[in-house]
């Protein structure tokens, strides 16, 4: 799987790719992350890729050429089953999403900053649209990296446990249950027999349990009706 991620600040992006579970995708050959600087496709001396807004208004605008020049690059070398723009008026990145694409290959992901990017790079390029939440960050990079690592983690073969990531909050339109490992017994706080019991099926049947009455509490809205 690989992900071309365009950006202003390929700085911002070295950490989270750098460690923990990315890196070792990257290291097993099951994920190449290439970030690509914005700024290399601005034609002009300054490397300025942003402009004034048409029609007034406060903050800068990213510019389509700079945009239009990465892409097309990008899409002569290979095919890509999607263009995804981070922005906060696309759809809520959930786990159902993140399923659909760690099944796919190929992605190009647009970064945005300042106040937002060109409309036309929106409606001729990109093919999805996926927000993180209903708020605003200064740019696209750290919704970039959280949309990574979602889909990452469920190319078989990153996590050390392939059956980890099934077991995950939402995987199942629930919470996931609590868990504890040793001590048994810490200042008094005790690990629930049923889990020191060795009993598979009653186990599971408390899990199951603990994570419904924890989705109920907290997130009924996932249990729908």
């Amino acid at each position: 799987m690989r992900f071309d991620i365009i950006t202003v600040l390929p700085g911002l992006l070295e950490s989270p790719f750098a460690h923990s579970i990315l890196q070792r995708a990257q290291k097993k050959g099951l994920a190449e992350i290439v970030v690509h600087n914005l700024r290399d496709y601005a034609n002009n001396k300054h490397k300025s890729v942003d402009d004034y807004p048409y029609g007034g208004g406060s903050g800068m605008v990213m510019s389509i050429e700079p945009f239009a020049l990465c892409i097309e690059k990008l899409k002569s070398e290979r095919e890509y089953d999607d263009v995804i723009f981070l922005t906060p008026d696309g759809v809520t990145l959930n786990q159902g999403i993140a399923n659909q694409l760690s099944i796919k290959q190929n992605f190009i992901l647009i970064c945005g900053h300042y106040k937002g990017i060109d409309q036309r790079v929106r409606d001729l390029y990109v093919t999805r649209e996926i927000s993180i939440g209903d708020y605003v960050l200064s740019g696209g990079e750290l919704p970039a990296a959280i949309l990574v690592d979602a889909v990452v983690r469920l190319i078989p073969g990153v996590l050390s446990d392939e059956t980890s990531a099934l077991s995950d909050s939402f995987q199942d339109d629930m919470l996931d249950a609590p868990v504890y490992t040793r001590p048994a017994e810490w200042r008094g706080h005790k690990v629930p027999d049923i889990l020191l019991s060795g009993n598979t099926r009653e186990i599971e049947k408390w899990r199951f349990d603990q994570a419904l009455e924890r989705t109920r509490e907290r997130r009924p809205d996932l249990l729908g009706e």
